[in-house]
């Protein structure tokens, strides 16, 4: 039969089982926009508030749910809009698909209204980039790019469509939905050299990424710590890969990990690798990072390899093919020594102390937790509060953790959040601060719009929390631009967006601001009062190491 390019653009997208797109219209995608029109029925399209936030909640879609998120745009401001969600989700391995519109094919390079070079905008913050330059290609162009975006390492996908590919016609074969390309499979060889490095240690720790949640190997990740008897130590990004009641979860390492999983890397003499990238953030000095540990390294994509940490043993690889098979060769082991040493280190840090009118940190993530069910998605923003949550929420789930660890975007958490709860029915809970939550606040109006369940919890401390605290402890008190002296009342805003605002000081009026929250089935803030002189810790100073770390 024969379709317009919008059509094929549509049809492609149910192939691939997209039943939900974020998007915000413009002038060269009014024809992709009509087509939507025509196939509303069958693909929900929501209509976000800036093409950023479309681009953050295709990421959290795509997080939650672990599918391909799809957002659209159109040409200049909408595509450059883009920009910053494509490299969030790229820094993290997140599968999106963003589709841009663009002036006519023959009107490339002459500056017209609204045209920019999106392709080449693209390429350093996205795993590929197609401009579609035949009708006859745009189809498998479309196909290509979800199986781009879900295989091997996952990453971003732009499709740039000039407008008159979209008016087009042509003949249109529909396909099944695309399969990944199959994983490398890890070389046996290599694993027995793993086998044997686990079998002699006597202090050995996993040390759980990203590419954990990715690959859904969590299970096979917690079934080798139970063989190994190893404790397992977590990148934020792989902080869902346990259950934090298990003993054996030390928490997030490095510059604002834990204070048992960091110091875990200094003591333990074998460090098992998987899915993780050695970000600076969480090795800090790296030449005296787990400097008596042999490493060995599993990884879906070599490039990683060798990048920051040269590891003893690198192995390439699908990550579950890898941890099952080291599961099933691996005699059971039992190190009484190894769980003495590290139970002495977990209790070297205590929470602060409660303060009189305010609430701390901690007593209100721990308040959320208590009332929200496992399972929900907890999104955050970028800065104190971000490790705060990482710190102290006890996730239970993979993929319920939706945060921007490697570009570390502020305004990230807004988008996010919406997108894991369009993917997933239920509510999600954002925890912001006052200076990320103005980045993106302008997504409100989304959640409002499309009666989102969402809850945005907001620790209030009158400051930019992070760059405060670095001025306060490496520039000798010199709070420059971290300040913020807004006169913005959170509850009047929540309310003129049309969502519930509540205010909270003491842990009774959170409690009952929660209970209101989370009976009511769309949006709703809670504005909560934090000292602001409240830093967080512990904390691994800059290019520092474990025999560094600040307590308190």
């Amino acid at each position: 039969m024969k379709l317009t390019g919008c059509q094929i653009i549509i049809e492609t997208l149910l192939e691939q089982g997209v039943t939900t797109v974020f998007g915000y219209p413009g002038g060269q995608v009014l024809h992709i926009y009509d087509a939507l029109y025509q196939y509303r029925d069958r693909i929900h399209h929501v209509l976000t508030a800036h093409e950023q936030g479309a681009s953050h909640a295709a990421d959290g879609y795509a997080r939650a749910s672990g599918r391909v998120g799809v957002c659209i745009a159109t040409s200049g401001p909408g595509a450059t809009n883009l920009i910053t969600g494509l490299a969030t989700a790229n820094a993290d391995s997140i599968p999106v698909v963003a589709i841009t519109g663009n002036v006519p094919f023959d009107m490339l390079g002459t500056d017209s209204f609204q045209e920019v070079d999106t392709i080449g905008l693209s390429i350093p913050v996205t795993k590929h980039g197609f401009l579609v330059k035949h009708i006859e290609d745009l189809a498998d162009t479309m196909r290509e790019a979800f199986r781009v975006a879900s295989s091997g390492r996952p990453g971003p996908v732009l499709v740039d469509i000039p407008k008159n590919i979209q008016l087009a016609e042509t003949d249109f074969i529909p396909q099944p939905a695309v399969k990944k390309t199959p994983d490398a499979v890890p070389d046996p060889a290599l694993l027995d050299q793993a086998l044997e490095m686990i079998r002699q240690s006597q202090r050995p720790l996993i040390y759980a990424g990203g590419g954990v949640i990715n690959g859904n190997c969590a299970d096979a990740l917690v079934a080798l710590a139970e063989k190994a008897d190893a404790y397992a130590a977590f990148s934020m990004m792989g902080l869902t890969a346990m259950d934090t009641k298990n003993p054996r979860h030390l928490g997030m390492n490095g510059m604002h990990g834990r204070y048992a999983a960091t110091k875990a890397f200094a003591l333990a003499d074998l460090v098992i690798a998987c899915g993780v990238r050695f970000s600076d953030r969480a090795t800090g000095n790296t030449a005296k990072f787990a400097k008596n540990a042999k490493i060995i390294h599993l990884d879906i994509d070599p490039a990683e390899q060798g990048k920051n940490i040269d590891a003893t043993l690198p192995i390439a690889g699908n990550l579950r093919q890898s941890l099952e098979y080291l599961c099933l060769h691996l005699p059971s082991k039992h190190l009484p020594a190894w769980h003495e040493a590290i139970e002495a280190e977990k209790g070297a840090f205590h929470r602060p102390e409660p303060v009189e009118g305010y609430l701390q940190p901690w007593q209100i993530i721990e308040a959320v937790a208590h009332k929200a069910p496992d399972g929900t998605r907890i999104a955050t923003d970028v800065g104190q509060h971000q490790m705060w949550v990482a710190q102290y929420y006890p996730f239970s789930a993979p993929r319920t953790h939706l945060t921007s660890g490697g570009l570390g975007t502020m305004g990230y958490g807004m988008g996010a959040a919406i997108g894991a709860s369009m993917a997933t029915g239920c509510r999600s809970v954002l925890f912001t601060g006052d200076g990320s939550f103005g980045m993106n606040l302008n997504e409100l109006a989304t959640a409002v719009t499309q009666q989102i369940p969402l809850t945005v919890v907001i620790l209030r401390n009158g400051t930019l929390g992070m760059i405060h605290q670095w001025q306060g402890l490496f520039f000798d008190h010199r709070y420059m631009a971290s300040l913020l002296q807004r006169k913005t009342d959170f509850v009047k805003l929540a309310e003129a967006f049309g969502a519930r605002g509540y205010r909270a000081k003491t842990v009774s009026e959170l409690q009952q601001a929660l209970d209101q929250a989370f009976a009511l089935p769309g949006p709703t803030v809670i504005d909560c009062l934090i000292p602001p002189e409240e830093n967080v810790y512990p904390m691994v100073p800059p290019g520092g190491s474990v025999e560094d770390i600040i307590l308190k």
